[in-house]
């Protein structure tokens, strides 16, 4: 709660956001979404220092599955350049899935199959 005599909290300026957001291009923006999903799917797999702490199949096979439907509509517009290394990384999410799931999925079945098709180490 704000009090009379402390600094008032401040507001974030949406105009300088909306300019900052202008000049980034698109597929930096892409490729960073893509980063954070990746990331966030890796903490929810269990592969950071932190191992099990965080883990979580249900929310990992989400994340896997966003970053695989981003990948393949963005990939066009992104070039191989981009996309080729954040492919890498969204199969070696997919095969880590698979290797912590107690029940694995049929193949084609997997987080983000319908997308990229059936994963194979």
């Amino acid at each position: 709660m704000w009090v009379m005599s402390e600094t008032p909290p401040k507001t974030p300026d949406f105009d300088a956001m909306t300019r900052d957001i202008a000049e980034v291009p698109a597929v930096e923006v892409i490729v960073t979404v893509a980063v954070n999903l990746m990331s966030a799917a890796a903490v929810k797999l269990g592969l950071t220092e932190e191992g099990d702490v965080h883990k979580d199949l249900d929310e990992a096979r989400k994340l896997v599955t966003a970053l695989a439907g981003l990948l393949d509509a963005a990939a066009p517009e992104i070039s191989t350049f981009h996309a080729a290394p954040l492919r890498d990384g969204l199969k070696s999410l997919q095969l880590a899935f698979r290797e912590a799931s107690l029940v694995p999925d049929e193949p084609g079945q997997g987080p983000g199959e319908k997308y990229t098709g059936p994963v194979f180490g």
